[in-house]
């Protein structure tokens, strides 16, 4: 079943998305400073490509202030837009049964798009 709703996610623009976010990502790389939110961004493409079956975990690791610092950071120059965008499609999705699954991988991504310093992905 995720199989399924995987393909269709990607039909019906799961696969674009994940392509802005990779352009998005080769633009931020291209300078020093930029390299930590290209990852980020990366993150997002990833997990619009998959969604269904993926999970978001925290990651253990200790570098606590610094996925803080950065996470603020993330969201003042334009993580709060990508969050509300996911969210506001989310809530469309979820007008409809059909669209229910469909917009809860939205709510997914909105959730990883407002702080995704000190987070991974998991494929199951």
């Amino acid at each position: 079943m995720k199989f399924i709703g995987n393909i269709l996610w990607l039909i019906f623009g799961g696969l674009l998305t994940a392509i802005e976010y990779v352009i998005a990502s080769f633009f931020l790389m291209i300078t020093i400073i930029g390299i930590p939110f290209g990852i980020q961004t990366l993150k997002l493409a990833l997990l619009a490509l998959w969604p269904f079956g993926s999970k978001v975990v925290e990651t253990g690791n200790t570098s606590g202030c610094f996925s803080l610092l950065m996470n603020i950071i993330w969201i003042l120059v334009g993580g709060l837009w990508i969050c509300l965008t996911h969210f506001f499609f989310g809530l469309l999705l979820c007008v409809t049964l059909i669209g229910i699954p469909l917009g809860k991988q939205h709510f997914k991504m909105a959730a990883l798009a407002l702080a995704p310093f000190g987070k991974s992905i998991v494929t199951a």
